[in-house]
């Protein structure tokens, strides 16, 4: 049996091994690149690891450490509140809060996950108390935070272009963001008017939201205060509701202070962070400065001005992304070095139909991803169709925007992550098995259907 065809097979299996049972992909991908470089391809132990993606390992846990301090110091809560008194009695625009809001978070760096699990606890609360669908509201909440996603600091956003910087393609980071920002607002627009849009008509609601999000910052002051900190970040987040197994359960979040939080003005450290994160992004973005340096030194300076905002942040860190992530890339590394990239890219190629081709492709990310890490799946298909796009027969920008939107919209699956922290935040009085079949449901339409409308949109026409 040939390398290249050996290294998929054991692709395969840890794709399997990883929605089966609950074992890291990243920690299956390390044990599958030392098995298949020093075993199979005879690579030395330095050769493998020269795979590892350090830069990138720096930007998770960078961004992930500043995004748990500012959750813990309330800034998160505190922008939630601020956004929701600018609509004021206007529910109509609440959805919209939400998606907006959750999309800002992931933006500048926040995992998708952690964004779905501040705010879909709010958004749903709010939807029981004005008898809003809680479909709608909640898959707002988690097309926001993808329309984030591929921003030039976002995880997903250094991830992708961190593969293309290493190839011969042009790369375009703010197109790709662009394109998944539009495609899930397009997606929001449709949610809303077709499930929303007659019952969110101007009616006094802004304070419930409000309060849901001062509710949340006594918890995480009052918390902080008693050395508790609030679980966190990444593919095992389970705060509001949602075990690291997806599981529903219900959290009962008390203060563990009596002393209410003050909802109107600002702490000094929640000044400092919203400047910090709005340095972030100046400085990453205008400057060209490694993201990663950036984030992680922002967030010591806040820990240096709030002590214990940070006490905990460290835990919070999305170590098994920055596992999955960085097994994944290096695994891939030894595919290269295996031929399996360019033999599967050679497949590709030979079926003569390079639209047909971008097709699979985005069908194979969306279909799996519904029940896989996104990120892996990006991470593994976006280089085994480098070699094919660069043949220059397709626009290789459309396609790579086209298989990141369809391989992170299907996240609305109740198997992911994100689908798994709305069900889990279901309100009461809502029939958790209906509203499970509900979810079911949309996220087949998207899969069956999301593929395809961003392969037409995006890759069809060879504008991009």
């Amino acid at each position: 049996m040939s390398a290249p065809v050996l290294s998929i097979i054991i692709l395969v299996v840890m794709f399997l091994l990883a929605t089966v049972l609950p074992l890291n992909m990243g920690a299956l991908a390390f044990v599958g690149a030392f098995l298949l470089g020093s075993v199979v391809l005879g690579m030395s132990t330095n050769d493998i690891l020269a795979n590892f993606p350090g830069g990138l390992f720096l930007t998770i846990v960078g961004v992930t450490y500043l995004f748990a301090i500012a959750q813990n110091n309330g800034t998160i809560d505190l922008l939630v509140r601020g956004a929701v008194r600018l609509v004021g009695s206007k529910v109509v625009l609440i959805p919209w809060v939400m998606f907006a809001i959750t999309a800002l978070i992931t933006s500048v760096g926040a995992l998708s996950p952690a964004a779905v699990a501040i705010i879909a606890p709010i958004a749903l609360s709010f939807a029981a108390k004005h008898k809003l669908n809680p479909l709608m509201m909640g898959m707002m909440v988690i097309h926001g935070a993808q329309a984030g996603g591929f921003s030039p600091i976002a995880v997903y956003g250094v991830t992708v272009n961190g593969i293309i910087a290493k190839t011969e393609l042009d790369a375009n980071p703010m197109a790709i963001f662009l394109a998944s920002f539009v495609f899930n607002l397009a997606i929001a627009l449709v949610l809303f008017l077709v499930l929303g849009r007659n019952k969110t008509l101007s009616t006094p609601a802004g304070r419930l939201v409000e309060q849901a999000a001062e509710k949340r910052m006594s918890v995480s002051v009052g918390a902080r205060a008693a050395g508790v900190t609030l679980q966190g970040s990444g593919s095992d987040i389970s705060p509001a509701g949602v075990s690291s197994k997806g599981t529903s359960e219900v959290s009962k979040e008390t203060p563990a202070s009596g002393t209410p939080v003050e909802g109107a003005r600002a702490s000094v450290p929640q000044l400092v962070t919203i400047a910090g994160l709005i340095a972030l992004a100046v400085i990453s973005l205008g400057f060209k400065v490694d993201v990663g340096f950036v984030s992680i030194t922002i967030a010591i300076v806040l820990a240096l001005v709030s002590p214990a905002a940070q006490k905990g942040a460290v835990n919070k860190i999305s170590w098994s992304t920055v596992l999955l992530i960085c097994g994944m890339l290096t695994f891939v590394g030894v595919l290269e070095e295996a031929g399996t990239i360019k033999f599967v890219s050679s497949g590709v190629a030979n079926l003569g139909m390079p639209l047909l081709a971008a097709l699979l492709i985005c069908y194979i990310g969306g279909i799996v991803s519904a029940f896989a890490s996104s990120t892996a799946i990006l991470a593994a298909l976006i280089p085994l169709a480098v070699p094919f796009l660069a043949t220059g027969e397709i626009g290789a920008v459309g396609v790579i925007a086209a298989l990141a939107v369809a391989s992170t919209i299907v996240d609305v699956s109740p198997f992911s992550t994100n689908g798994a922290l709305v069900l889990a935040n279901a309100p009461e009085g809502v029939d958790k098995e209906r509203f499970y079949k509900q979810i079911l449901a949309y996220s087949g339409i998207v899969v069956v259907a999301g593929p395809g409308i961003a392969w037409l949109v995006m890759v069809v026409p060879g504008w991009m």
